[in-house]
């Protein structure tokens, strides 16, 4: 069987940016991830799902 599951991450954070936002899309863009297969589960595709964050570059 194929299907698609969602994963999410929560992660507490500490910054200095004024906009949590613009603390949001830069911890995005730096984030690396690694999943693996199991040995009842083969991994076929992985894909970190951008949010549409609000910051003063957009």
């Amino acid at each position: 069987m194929e299907d698609r599951i969602f994963l999410l991450v929560k992660c507490t954070v500490k910054t200095t940016h004024k906009h949590i936002h613009e603390a949001i899309q830069e911890f995005q863009d730096g984030t690396a991830l690694q999943l693996t297969s199991t040995k009842n589960v083969k991994l076929l595709h992985t894909e970190i799902m951008k949010m549409n964050t609000k910051s003063s570059k957009n």
